[in-house]
């Protein structure tokens, strides 16, 4: 089960629709877990632990960190998870930062 603001949950099908946009995805897990599990295509990872940090960096940090552009708050952010659960978290958290 997969997040966003405006869909509370997306299937897989409805994930890769939206990649076809320009939808940023982050991907919540622990990095073991995308080693064990695999790397969703077109996905960054940030650790949930790492989200709130990350989402307050400079611009240019975020970019030298995690090789994308730093989402700006009005950008369409979609967050993945094994379960549901901490994806879940991570829009309360990117909400609660001001993120639409």
């Amino acid at each position: 089960s997969l997040c966003s603001s405006e869909a509370p949950s997306l299937s897989y099908r409805q994930l890769k629709d939206l990649k076809k946009t320009d939808v940023l995805h982050i991907d919540v897990r622990e990095r073991w877990e995308i080693d064990r599990f695999g790397k969703i295509p077109a996905s960054i990872n940030i650790p949930l632990g790492e989200l709130v940090e990350a989402l307050q960096m400079d611009p240019a940090e975020f970019k030298e960190q995690y090789r994308q552009k730093m989402p700006a708050k009005s950008d369409p952010v979609v967050f993945s998870c094994m379960a549901g659960t901490r994806s879940k978290q991570a829009l309360g958290f990117a909400t609660s930062l001001g993120f639409s």
